[in-house]
């Protein structure tokens, strides 16, 4: 049975990893870890803003969930962006991550929350997305 509560609780925290991610981690540079981590994948010479830039458009991520507009697109786009993200990570940077390669089993963690909480916790029967 969908609880209300729990969606809206879970929206909120969904939101919130957003939020840290983009402006704590990345737009104000508190853990230098992220900019390390699009250098050696993109290049040392457009790191800064681009990771600045990746902090915005995860803080625009955050605004559309908060929103609640089109949110099982939402969702989806969160899936694709964050699988694609840790794959790269996984293959290409695992010494940068946190807790290494062990890092995709927390972003499988995150992804299936997003799943559950839109397309099992939320149903809307006969709406497309």
């Amino acid at each position: 049975m969908p609880d209300k509560k729990i969606h809206t609780l879970l929206r909120y925290g969904i939101a919130t990893v957003w939020i840290a991610n983009g402006l704590f981690c990345k737009v104000l540079h508190l853990v230098p870890r992220h900019e390390q981590i699009v250098a050696r994948i993109i290049g040392a010479d457009y790191a800064a803003p681009l990771t600045k830039l990746i902090g915005v458009a995860e803080m625009l991520m955050a605004l559309w969930i908060l929103s609640g507009i089109k949110t099982r697109w939402n969702a989806m786009v969160q899936i694709a962006v964050v699988t694609v993200m840790n794959i790269l990570e996984f293959m290409l940077v695992p010494d940068l991550l946190l807790w290494g390669r062990m890092n995709a089993l927390f972003a499988l963690f995150f992804i299936l929350v997003v799943y559950w909480n839109e397309f099992i916790q939320h149903p809307r029967p006969g709406r497309r997305i």
